[in-house]
């Protein structure tokens, strides 16, 4: 959500920064709206102070047994009062009618946000680790033979359909570690604390953190009408919805491993072999809740600490900051984590880490008190992928595949695996 003051302020920025993502200049269509709302709400209050000088003129004609002038005024403060409940209902419907508007504008790409429309146009600003040379031709992660028979994807098939695939044996193991170390290491290294939160939600939360109303073909909606929540980004950012915290408990940093599930609308034919495309996955998010002044340092902490897993795990990534026309509807800047992935000689997206701003701070009406007095302000909010956990299963598989067929596995996962360092040809953990 946007502040209707900062537009009325600059309308020309306004439609230059949304001009960087594609979009066509809305302010006038904005300010009309907000006239017309602003011009009933005087009109209201005029017709107010109008049927109150009247009120009190009321008395005194009576006292007067000025019986026309009594009728005359009676009859003005009938007229007024139904004038005003008609300007009041008005400015209500203009209002609506701004905010709807206003909940399907993105947020303003910050001013060091990379012009471009789409990936090709996105910037490399970190690169760690060297692909590994291989001395056979690796292939994708369902065709080593350690774990081919592990990725179940016609059962996932007969149970749900196309996207969904069944884990067994040491796939499903090396899954569950996964999970498991990313969420360790957020808590005891980085400092994140652990949440467990609904997969199921109202779809004023989904309204809140900006799935709705314009996305919602990207996600499931159930009978009842509950949202089955495509990130923990939703529940997480969510908790503060409605609240006014002081400062002193800021920032807020969190982190959740959950299933989640995405309809995966506009991708019909992208990446149909494998898991890389799921429309049911699970990953370990994190997000942070900070007062304005801590939301720059928050954004660089949290990428390096998505950054901290995949180094940990010994997988080789780049960091791209996205350009303006490639980064989601909420985020002000994005970095983007992709992994690389032998299997298709190139590097793909594991992690997006994204900073709002306030933007879904206004929609949730999440504000803070600040410490040093004054009026309460719209929080900052953060989220990124700590990491997407099927994909850092294909990276992990694809990286550490050999030429017998096996995988060796990161040693930081050897904890988690009972001592196992890799998964043999026949798919047995040893």
């Amino acid at each position: 959500m946007h502040d209707i003051r900062a537009i009325r302020e600059n309308p020309t920025a306004f439609d230059a920064a949304l001009g960087r993502r594609g979009i066509s200049p809305v302010s006038s269509q904005i300010l009309a709206l907000d006239e017309g709302r602003r011009a009933r709400i005087l009109a209201a209050e005029t017709a107010t102070a109008e049927q109150n000088r009247a009120s009190k003129e009321v008395g005194a004609a009576k006292a007067a047994g000025n019986e026309a002038e009594f009728e005359r005024l009676r009859a003005l403060v009938a007229e007024k009062k139904a004038e005003v409940a008609r300007l009041t209902d008005e400015a209500k419907a203009e209002d609506l009618r701004l905010n709807e508007f206003l909940a399907t504008i993105p947020n303003l790409p910050y001013d060091d946000v990379p012009d471009g429309v789409d990936e090709n146009d996105n910037v490399e600003i970190r690169r760690w680790g060297t692909p590994r040379v291989f001395d056979f031709a690796p292939v994708e992660h369902y065709q080593i033979p350690a774990v081919a028979a592990d990725l179940d994807f016609d059962t996932g098939g007969k149970l749900s359909g196309a996207r969904f695939v069944v884990l067994k044996g040491a796939a499903a193991r090396l899954h569950r570690a996964l999970a498991q170390f990313m969420i360790d290491t957020h808590v005891d290294e980085h400092g994140l604390l652990e949440v467990q939160t609904p997969v199921l939600v109202r779809p004023e939360m989904m309204y809140g953190t900006g799935q709705l109303p314009k996305f919602g073909e990207d996600s499931y909606e159930t009978t009842n009408g509950w949202w089955l929540i495509p990130t923990a980004e939703v529940t997480l950012t969510n908790t503060v919805n409605g609240d006014l915290l002081d400062e002193t408990a800021l920032p807020i940093r969190m982190t959740a491993d959950t299933q989640c599930f995405r309809s995966e609308a506009g991708s019909a034919g992208r990446d149909t072999a494998g898991m890389l495309r799921q429309h049911q996955f699970e990953k370990v998010e994190m997000v942070s809740v900070v007062a304005p002044d801590q939301s720059e340092a928050e954004h660089d902490r949290m990428t390096t600490c998505a950054q901290n897993i995949l180094e940990k795990l010994g997988l080789p990534y780049r960091t791209m900051k996205l350009c303006a026309g490639d980064m989601g509807a909420g985020a002000r800047r994005t970095h983007d984590l992709e992994v690389w992935l032998p299997g298709q000689t190139r590097y793909r997206e594991i992690s997006s880490v994204s900073t709002c701003g306030d933007y879904q701070a206004r929609r949730m009406n999440a504000r803070f008190r600040p410490a040093g007095g004054g009026k309460p302000e719209f929080l900052h909010t953060l989220n990124g992928s700590g990491l997407a956990v099927g994909r850092t299963l294909i990276a992990v598989l694809e990286n550490g595949q050999q030429a017998d067929g096996s995988v060796t596995l990161p040693a930081v996962l050897s904890h988690y695996l009972g001592g196992k360092t890799r998964i043999t040809a026949e798919g047995k953990l040893a």
